[in-house]
């Protein structure tokens, strides 16, 4: 809607990401939960620094919104992940 095209190629995906595969926690489940936690909350700090600068920087005011929802569900899912953990 905005006039951008999404990625269609692998190489693509990854420079636009920000997660690596690298598993540098024991292979079991609760280190797999731990690494899975961990890009969570990654996701969850890169989502709220830039929900204003949607909103201020390019006063799309929809994006900024979207982009609260997603951090939003990251949030509750992180909490989750946290309670499997204990």
């Amino acid at each position: 809607m905005l006039g951008h095209y999404a990625p269609a190629t692998l190489k693509e995906f990854l420079q636009l990401t920000h997660l690596s595969e690298q598993i540098e926690i024991k292979n079991d489940s609760k280190g797999f939960i731990k690494e899975l936690l961990i890009d969570h909350e990654s996701i969850i700090m890169h989502l709220r620094e830039n929900i204003s600068v949607y909103a201020n920087d390019y006063h799309d005011l929809g994006t900024s919104d979207y982009i609260t929802g997603l951090m939003e569900t990251y949030e509750k899912m992180a909490w989750m992940l946290r309670s499997h953990l204990r």
